[in-house]
């Protein structure tokens, strides 16, 4: 690679590594054997000076991302220096050269076209550490693609690159965006230049669609203005593709039919978590990265069953009553309880012992009647029994007043004196 112009002093360039719309990265090398990146705003600034509104943005901008490096994170690109160069007054940042290739590559064959699980998460874990490091400081990307998040071979990280965007001007954003921007990870909200955290957490939403399922949702056929609109009008109105139809057409041949199912079997948190980031109204997204990490360590802390797929197909329109899942598989518990209790009423519980059904009720019985007893001889004992007592009863009495009549009879003497005789 021959040298192209000077950078900065102590700063040699070594060719150009990648060009797109937000600019160009070259190789740098340091004096000594430090090797760097260099990104390039294609936009000139004519004067170093304060008065100059580009020139006073970009300083903005620097500044902002200086903090970034100021407690540094393993999976954000560190930013050594920045400034204009010595050739064309072009705006530069000299970042860390990352050794190692990045996500698109790394979905291009010889690998598989999708990421199994595990990577996939630990994707997805550290790249939300990396924007939760930029939000909490203040930087917001702008840029989030899948060719800006490297594998570190040094350290086994993955780490976010590429801050261009983030130190051009309004101005100068929309117009890169509108005509070179990767149309296929930009939010709805960029088509009008917005840039904001929730921004940033719709492309990371995409770039997680991407490995999952092979694909971004709204890929770009072509690169004229009419297929670039079609992509972003499709992030504004149209729903996003069936990620595990899409995951399961791209399986590799070269995995086991075991590995294929197992890699099918998808955490139903993960798939709730990207589809919060992939929401069309940035208020109803993850607010910022913050939120975002908060949001991936609460899921990885769950424990939500997988969701398996075994076959996909198309689902018609329904009009009724629309149950959930967790509803309806108390539903299917409760009618198989039903069932299996109904069969063991029919076939499974032993008939009644006759004998010693009777037996019980005999006894039964008897220990009623003793129980009779014992009451009537506690009642008897409590009740006091008279002495008996001589009493005349009306008949004696009336024998004893006849006999006392017929004595009384027979002591009588008649009084003669008052006989007719005598008178």
């Amino acid at each position: 690679m021959s040298k192209v112009f000077t950078i900065t002093e102590g700063l040699e360039n070594l060719g150009a590594l990648r060009t797109g719309g937000q600019g160009s990265v070259y190789k740098g090398k340091r004096t000594g054997t430090i090797y760097t990146a260099v990104k390039l705003i294609p936009t000139p600034i004519s004067a170093e000076d304060q008065n100059d509104k580009n020139y006073r943005n970009f300083k903005n901008e620097v500044a902002k991302l200086q903090k970034v490096n100021e407690n540094p994170s393993p999976n954000v690109v560190k930013i050594l220096s920045s400034g204009l160069t010595e050739s064309g007054s072009f705006p530069f940042i000299e970042m860390e050269f990352i050794e190692g290739p990045d996500l698109c590559e790394l979905l291009k064959p010889p690998h598989a076209p999708i990421f199994t699980i595990k990577e996939l998460v630990k994707v997805a874990g550290q790249l939300a550490a990396a924007l939760a490091h930029c939000h909490q400081v203040g930087v917001k990307h702008g840029d989030i693609k899948s060719n800006n998040v490297k594998y570190n071979h040094h350290t086994g990280n993955y780490v976010l690159l590429d801050f261009g965007l983030a130190i051009m001007t309004e101005e100068q954003r929309r117009s890169s965006i509108r005509h070179a921007g990767a149309i296929e990870f930009m939010a709805p909200e960029q088509n009008s230049g917005e840039m904001l955290t929730q921004t940033d957490v719709y492309s990371y939403g995409i770039i997680l669609y991407e490995l999952l399922a092979g694909q971004v949702p709204f890929p770009l056929k072509g690169n004229s203005d009419t297929a670039r609109n079609t992509v972003m009008v499709s992030h504004m109105e149209n729903e996003l593709p069936d990620m595990l139809m899409l995951r399961r057409a791209n399986l590799p041949d070269s995995w086991s039919k075991e590995q294929q199912e197992q890699e099918m079997m998808l955490p139903l948190w993960l798939l709730d978590f990207i589809n919060t980031c992939l929401q069309k109204n940035p208020e109803a997204r993850f607010k910022d990265g913050i939120a975002l990490q908060n949001a991936f360590i609460a899921g990885t802390l769950s424990a939500t069953p997988p969701v398996q797929i075994e076959n996909v197909v198309a689902e018609a329109p329904s009009t009724g009553v629309r149950l959930s899942t967790f509803v309806f598989a108390l539903m299917v518990v409760a009618l198989l309880g039903l069932s299996t209790y109904a069969a063991y009423l029919t076939f499974l519980k032993p008939a009644p012992d006759i004998t010693n059904i009777e037996q019980h009720a005999r006894q039964q019985l008897l220990d009623s009647l003793e129980t009779v007893r014992q009451d009537s001889i506690e009642q008897e004992q409590q009740v006091a029994i008279p002495k008996p007592v001589a009493i005349d009863t009306p008949i004696k009495t009336q024998e004893k007043i006849k006999k006392d009549t017929v004595d009384t009879a027979e002591n009588l003497t008649p009084d003669t004196s008052l006989s007719p005789e005598s008178i």
